[in-house]
């Protein structure tokens, strides 16, 4: 199975770290669960603000109130920013390498080469089996490399799976 295939197109933002002579073979996004602690403390922050608004009423409260709402309107705008750097973070996989690229504003590219891969692993904790995610763990040959642990991974059994057959190439195919 193929994620994503040579010609799919990718977001410029991947698109500028490919190399001339690489292509794409793997690219997704951080699973959306990277954003439930955000989701929850906007929902928090919500019936905190509420229950704050019940109890102090109108009155010579007023200025605390404001407080509070200012306050859930920081979370707010904390959680919108949490998404849109969702919207930009992906672990890519290609012919050569693996990547990850997130940050805003500031961006960030880590990477490892395929070759330098030694061992490679995806553990799940309860709620990553729930909700269908896990986290892959690197390991290079002794070296201290940018790309360690990639948290967040969707559908990471297939993705495994897709990786592990990249860096460990069927010895047989290669005679066909």
């Amino acid at each position: 199975m193929r994620l994503v295939t040579h010609g799919d197109s990718a977001p410029s933002s991947v698109n500028r770290y490919l190399l001339p002579h690489e292509h794409q073979v793997i690219m997704v996004r951080r699973h959306p669960a990277v954003l439930l602690r955000p989701v929850a403390e906007i929902f928090g922050g919500l019936i905190l603000a509420g229950l704050a608004s019940q109890f102090l009423g109108a009155g010579e409260n007023g200025q605390a109130l404001v407080i509070i709402w200012w306050a859930w309107l920081l979370l707010l705008i904390r959680f919108v920013w949490k998404v849109a750097e969702w919207s930009v973070d992906y672990f890519v996989v290609t012919s050569q390498r693996m990547m990850l690229a997130t940050g805003l504003i500031t961006r960030k590219v880590a990477m490892m080469p395929l070759g330098k891969v030694t061992d490679m692993s995806f553990q799940r904790d309860l709620m990553g089996r729930i909700l269908g995610y896990g986290e892959f763990v690197m390991e290079s040959a002794g070296q201290d490399q940018a790309l360690r642990t990639v948290p967040y991974i969707p559908y990471p059994e297939t993705l495994y799976l897709e990786v592990c057959q990249m860096i460990f190439p069927n010895k047989d195919d290669s005679d066909d």
